[in-house]
């Protein structure tokens, strides 16, 4: 996390307990229930935040398309979304509605062709919902320490086990929709620079030149 932002739920774990371990990160507000719904983000502009931080909040939403189309809303272009909600098939293990969260409205699976769940959503769906401004960046499974050959319990309540769905989408920049993509820029860097990786160039192109002369691989001398 890098300046200022965000964090969704934050109550009462926040982001800022841990701020050492995040050198760029400048602060953190805290949007929890007494600031507003955090489906709308209302009264919060657009484009005010360099980035956005929510663990395991999406979950509680009623529309996490519309929430997460709100989060995307409210950071600044180039910014990020960082966000953990559960794996439906670690946490909620194969019942619904959740008897290790009664509030949780959703659960969340990815790269699955079916689920289970009748409150099955698919990350890979959510994400692309999301359109041409999410650049996404990372998503994963994170399951350090889940003990799989236990027989259904809430690993969360021990200090060790994870069971969640991490997404990093960083939102694009104007130029970068307008390119359909995000190309290299058209400025130079400095003289000095320019003379190494040119001599990167030369020195591919020699490596080139031997192999195209020489052959590869049919060398069996002693080494």
């Amino acid at each position: 996390m890098v300046g200022d932002g965000v964090d969704i739920g934050g109550y009462p774990d926040p982001l800022m307990l841990y701020a050492e371990l995040f050198p760029r990160l400048t602060s953190a507000r805290i949007w929890d229930l007494s600031d507003g719904d955090a489906q709308y983000m209302e009264g919060v502009a657009d484009d005010s935040f360099d980035f956005v931080f929510s663990s395991h909040c999406l979950e509680h939403l009623r529309d996490p398309y519309e929430g997460l189309k709100n989060w995307l809303r409210v950071v600044k272009p180039g910014g990020h979304l960082v966000i953990c909600v559960p794996d439906e098939d670690l946490y909620e293990q194969g019942v619904w509605p959740s008897t290790h969260n009664r509030d949780h409205k959703h659960t969340f699976t990815f790269a699955k062709a079916s689920s289970w769940s009748p409150a099955s959503i698919n990350v890979t769906d959510l994400l692309a919902s999301l359109g041409p401004r999410a650049d996404v960046r990372k998503v994963e499974l994170i399951d350090h320490t889940y003990r799989f050959d236990l027989p259904r319990f809430d690993q969360t309540v021990a200090p060790v086990a994870e069971c969640a769905i991490e997404l990093i989408i960083r939102k694009r920049p104007e130029n970068e929709l307008e390119d359909g993509g995000r190309l290299p820029p058209k400025i130079q860097p400095t003289e000095q620079v320019r003379t190494y990786f040119n001599q990167y160039r030369r020195d591919q192109s020699a490596l080139r030149d031997v192999a195209i002369g020489e052959g590869v691989f049919n060398n069996d001398s002693d080494i």
